[in-house]
């Protein structure tokens, strides 16, 4: 699929847009929740959205890839400022958690930690996003070298975590729930079998054109 290329004089300008675009709906959600147009409660509406906008952002950092190999789409230049977003938004998500919530009464935060495995995990889904997101830069890439791609392998398991802990958060898993992680699932199955895909589609392409390399090549009788 080919779709217009944009000029390369817009691509930082895009990146920008995109990261603006992106923190829109948590500006907007604070909003309404600090005008009190959220009905119900308030606080847990604001912080379900900054965690479900963190699994969208998820999601869609690990579709870079795949739509480009599939489909020859090649928006990889967004794959920092998604990965990006998912971070601040869990962020967000476990800020709005511990102050807006628990109002940073510790005893209660580290017991919730400890006891409900659904917090559990998704305190260590944050934890290990951490050093992604420190080390998403050009300086890490090159000093770290091929242990970087490594490192970041580590989105797949901490997409997993999130999902898991999306859908453990819910009294009852609902279409919404079974979306994403059947999304999650779709992506990390991908990565699994990626390798033998690139491997067909380049002999499929490279075929008819040795073989006709081969039959120019093959010597007159």
């Amino acid at each position: 699929m080919n779709l217009p290329a944009l000029p390369r004089r817009y691509h930082a300008a895009s990146i920008w847009l995109l990261y603006a675009a992106g923190l829109a709906p948590a500006a907007w959600g604070f909003y309404l929740g600090a005008t009190g147009q959220l009905v119900g409660n308030p606080v847990k509406i604001f912080e379900h959205l900054l965690g479900e906008w963190a699994l969208r952002f998820l999601t869609l950092t690990l579709l870079i890839s795949p739509i480009r190999d599939i489909f020859g789409i090649n928006w990889i230049r967004y794959r920092r400022a998604l990965g990006l977003l998912a971070f601040w938004y869990v962020l967000m998500h476990f800020l709005a958690y511990m102050v807006l919530d628990k109002r940073l009464a510790l005893d209660v935060i580290v017991e919730d930690i400890t006891k409900r495995w659904f917090i559990t995990i998704g305190m260590a889904a944050f934890v290990a996003l951490i050093p992604l997101a420190l080390t998403s830069n050009r300086r890490s890439i090159r000093r770290l070298g091929p242990k970087w791609s490594k490192m970041h392998r580590l989105i797949y398991p901490i997409a997993a975590a999130g999902a898991l802990h999306y859908c453990l958060s819910v009294k009852v898993i609902g279409p919404e729930q079974m979306l994403y992680a059947a999304l999650v699932v779709i992506l990390i199955g991908w990565r699994l079998v990626r390798r033998y895909y690139m491997e067909r589609t380049r002999g499929t392409r490279t075929g008819p054109a040795s073989d006709g390399q081969a039959s120019r090549a093959k010597p007159r009788s």
